[in-house]
């Protein structure tokens, strides 16, 4: 059917009730035949002589044995594909839908991923590079204002840890703090994190001297001394 339709004129096409059927072909991940081929020695004698001169050996033949062979153990290796590769499928189409059709909250838990990171791993990274003398105090005090501040504020909208109903407030812009979205708000914490940190290191003891030197021989290599002095 398929074939005279391609035959019509496009104009003409839509003037007829038939219609081009999408053909969606299956497949099993292992080749039947070949697998049938492993159990043609269990088959009655007289009937393994004759499949074998129908050629069950070669190419084709070997399919035409798959369908002739009603072995306990073959139907059973059919079974055990035929569910494996449902479940392949399923994941596959599963996948394939939601990589069209992302859900909210997918970009969502990213973003607030993102947004916990950098409240509380990036400030303490940036401030251990080019600030020899940020302490631990300074880094931990930072690292947990910047965390809590951000999950709270998580919290205070989403759900104390995402449970539904337990929100303070409704996720909604008129309720937000200055504009800014939950998943937003990490950066926020990070500026919180940046500032609390500078203050503890400014009023608990400096790092030791090796690790200042540390800091600076990461920050300028041995090698890039001459560079460094221009």
């Amino acid at each position: 059917m398929n074939e005279l339709l391609q035959r019509v004129d496009p104009k003409q096409r839509w003037l007829l009730p038939e219609r081009e059927v999408e053909l969606l072909v299956l497949r099993p991940s292992r080749d039947i035949g070949r697998m049938a081929a492993l159990y043609e020695s269990k088959l009655p004698r007289a009937l393994r002589h004759l499949v074998r001169g129908l050629g069950t050996r070669r190419g084709s033949g070997s399919d035409l044995l798959s369908y002739l062979l009603f072995v306990p153990d073959f139907l059973r290796d059919l079974i055990a594909l035929g569910e494996q590769d449902a479940k392949a499928a399923g994941a596959i189409f599963a996948a394939g839908y939601l990589g069209l059709h992302p859900p909210d909250f997918a970009a969502g838990t990213v973003a607030i991923a993102f947004g916990l990171a950098a409240s509380s791993i990036f400030p303490a990274l940036m401030m251990g590079i080019f600030n020899k003398n940020m302490n631990r105090e300074g880094a931990i005090v930072g690292m947990l204002v910047g965390l809590i501040s951000t999950l709270i504020y998580i919290f205070w909208f989403k759900g104390w840890f995402f449970i539904p109903g337990t929100e303070m407030a409704a996720n909604t812009v008129d309720n937000w703090f200055m504009g800014i979205s939950p998943e937003a708000f990490g950066a926020v914490g990070a500026g919180l994190n940046f500032l609390s940190a500078y203050i503890v290191s400014k009023v608990t003891s400096a790092p030791p001297e090796h690790i200042q030197h540390l800091v600076e021989d990461i920050r300028v290599p041995k090698s890039a001394g001459v560079a460094a002095e221009h």
